[in-house]
């Protein structure tokens, strides 16, 4: 058996990776046209970071598992061919800030069909909108020059989290097969699900049919996101009230109906998911007339967008209500911790959100990098998962880009803390109190450091849930 994957991005390459660790008699080739990334899979500098992966590539690359950029010969000789290619929110025409972009994926589709000389199950790795399969195999058939050649899809999404994608996919709460409920469908999903019965126990590989797949990755994001909404908009509610919503939280996630995940407050949910799948889901409510539905669930990105305006209007309101000119250090800027993913990070409408009141940036994260940063926030919304659109990073002398904490922090005004890293806890804040301009404030977005510390090292704090500081309190009257 030989598999080919469409896409050498987050998810298609730790994916096949792990597909290459645990079927060694299976060959495995990655395919992208994209030069420079196949380049890097083939490096020691792999072009994403994920705890563990380096090493599963390592172990497996060039025995069983290849990367390469001549997509039509591997996936001409691939008897099953994954698709994991970018599904982008369209950001013009019909359905635009909300419906799926498939040009990537019917692209895909016809590259396909077009080098197929041997029957091929295909497979729906990327988020994609219900009856996507029904669309794309029309597209398969009426390509394909040979009529011996059969085409069978599935729907087998990713429920993968960053920073664990490798821990994950070793150990899944389930693995999820959609196909067609005919015989030749069923003969599909069999095929697929035997490479995963290579180390997934068969009661946590779950069958459905195709538009219950297809419908079950969009279901699961929005419902995940739903609760860091509901959690966050809590978080205003306390700061109105003097409660804390971690003891919120704590007290409702040990009621085993709702359990402790996802109940932690923050600056806003990101990642490339979550956002645009609820979008696509608000999209395909409203064009089968559930008006509500729509509205319910667009309501939970409406949260999400006013928990970073939120977290922006309390930094100005604490600086005496200007920050123009003053520097605030921001310590983080990937949407999560172990991972160096910015993709619609809630760091970079903060940051937008301050320099729209001209303040200036020194900006650290351990992991993502200085290109990647300047080119974030020159790039427009929407735009960042469209990958045949140039994207140049553009400096701009309101922003720079720190290689070392405490110089981000040197005479800033403001100190705010956008990723949950570990390591922020541990850097010594009398030091970076005594390079500050005073009084030194920290506006803890995650609810990260030891707030009680910090206030008797002289920092005046704003925790993100929590009963407000005096001092800022008194801005606020």
């Amino acid at each position: 058996m030989k598999i080919a994957c469409i896409g050498a991005g987050y998810v298609g390459g730790p994916t096949m990776a792990q597909i290459a660790l645990k079927c060694p008699e299976i060959e495995v080739v990655v395919v992208d046209i994209n030069e420079a990334r196949i380049k890097a899979w083939n490096s020691d500098c792999l072009p994403i970071y994920e705890p563990g992966l380096t090493e599963v590539v390592k172990q497996c690359r060039g025995r069983n598992l290849f990367f390469s950029t001549d997509t039509h010969k591997h996936v001409g000789e691939a008897d099953l061919v994954f698709v994991s290619v970018n599904t982008p929110t369209k950001t013009r025409g019909v359905g635009a800030g909300k419906a799926a972009d498939l040009t990537y994926w019917e692209g895909a589709a016809r590259m396909i069909a077009s080098v197929s000389k041997s029957s091929k199950i295909v497979i729906e790795k990327s988020t994609v909108p219900v009856k996507t399969a029904e669309a794309i195999e029309k597209v398969l058939r009426r390509n394909c020059s040979d009529p011996a050649v059969h085409f069978e899809i599935l729907s087998n999404p990713e429920f993968l989290a960053e920073g664990t994608a490798m821990a994950d996919l070793e150990k899944p709460d389930r693995v999820l097969i959609g196909g067609k409920e005919t015989e030749s469908g069923a003969r599909a999903v069999k095929v697929l699900k035997s490479v995963y019965e290579h180390w997934i126990p068969e009661e946590r590989i779950l069958c459905a049919n195709l538009w219950s797949a297809e419908l079950s990755k969009l279901t699961a994001n929005a419902f995940l996101a739903q609760r860091i909404s509901s959690i966050n908009s809590i978080s205003a509610l306390c700061e109105a009230t003097g409660a804390d919503v971690q003891q919120v939280a704590h007290s409702i996630g040990t009621d085993s109906r709702v359990g402790p995940k996802f109940l932690s407050a923050s600056v806003g949910f990101g990642g490339s998911c979550f956002q645009k799948d609820i979008l696509n889901l608000v999209y395909i409510c409203e064009m089968l007339g559930l008006k509500q539905v729509a509205e319910y669930w667009h309501s939970v990105v409406l949260i999400n967008d006013y928990q970073k305006q939120r977290f922006v209007e309390r930094i100005i309101d604490a600086m005496f209500n200007t920050i123009s000119g003053k520097k605030i250090a921001i310590l983080g800027f990937a949407f999560k911790k172990d991972t160096g993913d910015t993709r619609e990070t809630p760091a970079l409408d903060v940051c937008k959100g301050l320099l729209g009141d001209n303040a200036r940036l020194n900006i650290f994260d351990p992991k993502v990098t200085r290109e990647q940063i300047f080119t974030d926030l020159a790039t427009p919304k929407f735009e960042w998962d469209h990958p045949g659109r140039s994207k140049q990073p553009q400096k701009t002398d309101s922003v720079t880009v720190c290689d070392d904490p405490y110089e981000a922090c040197n005479d800033a005004h403001g100190l705010a803390v956008l990723t949950e890293w570990d390591e922020f806890k541990t850097y010594d804040y009398e030091r970076i109190y005594n390079t500050m301009m005073k009084p030194a404030f920290i506006f803890d977005g995650r609810n990260l450091l030891d707030h009680d510390k910090l206030r008797e090292i002289g920092f005046i704090v704003y925790a993100l849930g929590k009963p407000l500081d005096p001092f800022i309190q008194k801005a606020y009257s």
